[in-house]
């Protein structure tokens, strides 16, 4: 201490705790100066004042060490809990590396899982689930990326439990969908013998709350009453579904997560897609769980491109219950390429820049469409999409049989009118599909990104009964009802980013086609488990079909998702993923169709929906 008692440095958070504050003492300007030089990301606000950020500051806290006077740095207590339980962690995941146990080596055994949850626990634990936990145990914090179905809530709360009977935590904050709400109301029941007190979020915190959940969207606007939440007791803080943070400290939803992390005594991160664009998602997961060792373990772990290597290096620091663990039979996934009819592909050329003599004349409409990549998948599966309609919700109409295509007309204008011409290939294959499918009493689920193609297949399979969901739909809940129970519902129509997660559809339906695929790996990940997750029978029969248009930017969906898949399977060690890279190209069965098939089809449906 200098003669006054003060501390030479001081350490602490800043106010939104994703950064570390290094204070100096009077006289201490050169030694600042010279440790702030050894963070490169560091910014010195003044002669005495040095902000971090928190990821950086604790990859390089061993620099601290040149610090002359360390006898004398005071820590804020927070701060150095943090520091504490990741460099207890790292430890911990080094030394099993070391022995090359890959994880095995752990403080607690699954056998010792049931004594640990106390007399209160009541819910049953398969032995992946006990061997989760244990895993989960014996690190301070941790990552569980199970699949789908394998139980990651009620091992989250089994872990909450075991660290209330230590008496380490009384809280736990749940960060969720609000899809995963009545999951985590459902388990509390069932896992304890008395269910603890379980609220949601409100406008402030549920001070009686032994359990609260808070969507991710609501996360920022509340910090301050989470904060306050979080430190009135100690608390445990659980992320589900995390891959929605995967952007870290860049996102909002990770900045917020980031914030209230170190609030929490124990923090437990749950995602079955843990790394869907590559390693910098995983770097951010990670980064949440362990500041600082996250990121650089697993920048250490790719940085050679071995990712067998880089799986054994990170595998003591997660969890993961693959699907064939749960013992799922395999299912058949297959893409069929369409070949654009001649107005649809000399539209589609118009947009990535190739003009014909006719589209001369609309160059400049095209090449402000042309320029969004999300426009050029809707042109994939029909230019029409492009068109302005009175709302984004507003249905093509197709006319069959087709007009014939006015070679005087600007193609601008035959874009507005395309379903007069010609029909989409991909919906005329979904069709094709449904039918075979509701011609055996299957239910199809069908995807596609765009709301208006939502629409507009709910109006060409109205012969089907179809429910559809999406952002704009008001009773989800009841045409999901529908279609589980009504056997004339054959076909749910949804898009990936609103029923992508939190629904179980496994019990009715076992066929689902993709019209298209963006470039989101993780949610078409998530997706697939709607129809093929833990609960199937044995022996059955799941079928994915994904329809792609030939020479087109569905192609390079394709490309860019067999590789993030491919990563993602082999940094995680399931060799269940890194199948689903390689999907197998299958005829589409719709393309030896002629008009008048299709109009005997269209007749069926229309007198199907009549009845």
């Amino acid at each position: 201490m200098n003669q006054a008692g003060e501390p030479s440095l001081r350490i602490a958070f800043d106010v939104t705790r994703t950064r570390a504050v290094l204070r100096a003492g009077d006289g201490r300007q050169t030694d600042l100066a010279q440790l702030a030089a050894r963070f490169p990301a560091g910014g010195q606000r003044g002669p005495l004042f040095v902000e971090i950020e928190l990821d950086d500051f604790l990859v390089g806290i061993g620099e601290l060490g040149t610090w002359p006077s360390p006898e004398d740095v005071d820590w804020d207590d927070e701060l150095a809990q943090l520091v504490g339980g990741v460099l207890d962690d790292a430890e911990v995941a080094e030394r099993q590396l070391a022995e090359g146990t890959g994880g095995a080596a752990q403080t607690v055994a699954p056998d010792d899982v049931p004594v640990l949850l106390g007399a209160d626990w009541a819910a049953d634990l398969t032995d992946f689930q006990l061997r989760d936990i244990a895993r989960l145990l014996s690190l301070r914090h941790g990552a569980n990326f199970s699949v789908p179905g394998a139980g990651k809530t009620r091992v989250g709360l089994a872990v909450f439990a075991a660290m209330r009977e230590r008496g380490e935590v009384r809280r736990l904050l749940v960060v969720a969908p609000k899809s995963a709400y009545e999951a985590w109301e459902f388990e509390n029941g069932a896992c304890f013998k008395e269910p603890l007190r379980f609220g949601v979020m409100g406008r402030i915190p549920d001070a009686s709350a032994e359990v609260m959940v808070v969507n991710y969207e609501r996360l920022d606007r509340s910090l301050a009453g989470l904060a306050a939440w979080l430190r009135a007791v100690p608390s445990m803080v659980i992320l589900d579904e995390a891959h929605r943070m995967k952007l870290g400290a860049r996102g909002i939803y990770g900045s917020a997560c980031m914030a209230l992390g170190p609030l929490g005594r124990r923090r437990l991160i749950l995602t079955g897609t843990p790394a869907p664009n590559g390693a910098r998602d995983l770097e951010n997961l990670l980064s949440f769980v362990w500041p600082g060792h996250g990121r650089r373990v697993v920048t250490g772990a790719v940085a050679g491109g071995d990712l067998a290597y880089a799986s054994q290096v990170l595998r003591p620091l997660f969890t993961r219950t693959t699907k064939v663990e749960l013992g799922l039979p395999p299912f058949d996934l297959k893409i069929r390429y369409v070949d654009m009819p001649d107005l649809h592909q000399e539209i589609y050329d118009a947009l990535v820049g190739r003009y014909s003599a006719r589209a001369e004349a609309s160059r400049n409409d095209f090449d402000a469409l042309g320029k969004a990549m999300l426009r050029l998948l809707m042109a994939a599966t029909s230019p029409a999409l492009l068109a302005d309609g009175s709302s984004r919700y507003e249905p093509l109409s197709y006319q069959v049989p087709p007009l014939e295509i006015p070679q005087s007309d600007s193609l601008y204008a035959l874009m507005r009118d395309l379903p007069s011409y010609e029909l989409s290939p991909k919906y005329q294959e979904a069709l094709s599909i449904v039918a075979e499918n509701a011609a055996r009493g299957r239910k199809t689920l069908v995807w596609t990104t765009f709301v208006r193609s939502l629409n507009t297949m709910e109006g060409m399979f109205a012969g089907y009964q179809p429910a559809v969901v999406h952002g704009g739909v008001l009773d989800r809940e009841e045409q999901i009802r529908r279609f589980r129970e009504d056997p004339d519902c054959a076909v749910l129509l949804s898009n990936p980013a609103t029923l992508g997660e939190g629904i179980s559809l496994h019990h009715v339906c076992h066929d689902a086609v993709y019209v298209d695929r963006d470039f989101m790996a993780g949610r078409f990940l998530q997706s697939l488990d709607r129809i093929h997750r833990l609960g199937l029978a044995p022996g059955t029969e799941t079928n994915v079909t994904v329809l792609a248009s030939r020479g087109t930017v569905d192609e390079v969906v394709a490309l860019r998702l067999e590789e993030k898949l491919e990563f993602m399977g082999r940094i995680l060690d399931d060799p269940s993923v890194q199948q689903l890279a390689d999907l197998q190209e299958e005829a589409p069965v719709a393309g030896g169709m002629d008009m008048a098939d299709i109009r005997a089809l269209l007749r069926h449906v229309d007198a199907v929906a009549a009845r």
